[in-house]
């Protein structure tokens, strides 16, 4: 993905093919933010990388002097940066509550899908296998709740939403056929994530080729 403005006071430093790089893409496409984005190799990460973060890791969020290293710190930090639209709920509890919804997605789902992928690299179709087979069918018990919202337990597309489009959009790459008859609550919701435009925006050229 390239640059999205010729001048800007941001930088982001992402990995085109990861889930949480993406995570972020998606935040900054639904705030507009003139940003730009550096598609970086993590075999291969910038010099000027290395001095900003401690980790050497991606992705990386520079704006001015500050630094932020941690995707959901990242999430959070550009919603109230820029506060139009809102990304999470007004009200503490809700607040909250969209935040327990992101650590659940990523134990419960994220997780797992990082497994899949370190299980494959290392040839280890076994555990692979064994993973794919338990996060599918999470999955699969958890479509029903998506019929009830447009968005996940929310009237409004929330950072809930960020976290886990990235990974459903992932689940022909982690070798997951989500069953659409059995499934149609949570199809219909990923179709409805993949077709907003800000979506469409934050894609890298390697995810666009994962469903193509």
């Amino acid at each position: 993905m390239g640059v999205v403005a010729k001048r800007s006071s941001m930088s982001f430093y992402s990995n085109g093919e990861n889930q949480y790089s993406h995570r972020v893409r998606i935040v900054l496409a639904e705030k507009g933010v003139a940003v730009e984005i550096h598609d970086c190799d993590e075999d291969n990460l910038p010099e000027d990388l290395t001095s900003m973060n401690p980790y050497n890791s991606l992705p990386t969020l520079l704006d001015r002097d500050l630094v932020l290293y941690e995707p959901n710190v990242m999430m959070e930090y550009l919603d109230e940066r820029f506060p139009h639209p809102p990304l999470l709920p007004v009200y503490p509890v809700a607040r909250a509550e969209s935040r327990l919804y992101m650590y659940r997605i990523q134990r419960d789902w994220c997780d797992l899908a990082d497994q899949i992928i370190e299980a494959s690299l290392a040839d280890d179709e076994e555990t692979a296998e064994s993973v794919r087979k338990e996060l599918r069918d999470s999955l699969v018990t958890t479509s029903p709740i998506f019929d009830d919202k447009p968005f996940f337990m929310s009237e409004d597309f929330t950072l809930v939403d960020c976290c886990l489009a990235p990974l459903l959009w992932r689940l022909p790459l982690l070798g997951i056929d989500i069953p659409e008859e059995q499934c149609k609550p949570l199809v219909k919701y990923m179709e409805r994530l993949f077709e907003r435009e800000s979506f469409q925006v934050s894609l890298s050229e390697a995810e666009r080729e994962m469903r193509d």
